[in-house]
């Protein structure tokens, strides 16, 4: 993976938190349930997030977070950038002190490329993107479960 665990379980949220409707709030439990991650990290995650300013948090019976700016604003970077920060894309690959252009290692061209189509992948990509590319997958994974049904009630 491009980035730690911390980061994907948050981008995962993020996507389920996506389909909240507005006003309404998404209990750490559900989401943690729904989305394959250990409940007690993703509330760590998810405060952390929400102190700096991405989410809203609500506590009581129907509390729980919801995404502070519309989906289609909230890109990747800025979801990697806070759980991780940046700095790993920006070391050299070979573990020298000294790795630029007028100095490279043997590996900096090659990471330099691939670095760069990481970052524009994570500054493009919004959680509404991804929050669209899921609901699809599943609508087609859901085709060949529909049309086995039907075959089986036919026959």
């Amino acid at each position: 993976m491009i980035y730690s665990r911390s980061a994907e379980y948050a981008i995962r949220a993020f996507v389920h938190l996506a389909d909240v409707p507005p006003g309404k709030y998404a209990m750490v439990k559900n989401i943690a349930e729904q989305s394959d991650i250990p409940a007690h990290f993703l509330a760590k995650i998810l405060q952390t997030l929400a102190r700096k300013g991405f989410l809203r948090s609500s506590k009581g019976p129907t509390g729980g977070f919801a995404l502070r700016r519309p989906a289609e604003e909230i890109t990747m970077i800025e979801i990697v950038d806070s759980v991780d920060g940046l700095s790993d894309y920006q070391r050299c690959p070979g573990g020298m002190t000294e790795c630029n252009d007028d100095q490279p290692c043997g590996m900096h061209d090659r990471w330099k490329e691939l670095r760069h189509r990481i970052m524009e992948y994570l500054e493009h990509t919004s959680i509404a993107d991804l929050a669209a590319a899921q609901a699809e997958k599943r609508r087609q994974l859901e085709k060949p479960r529909k049309a086995r049904k039907s075959a089986a009630k036919k026959a």
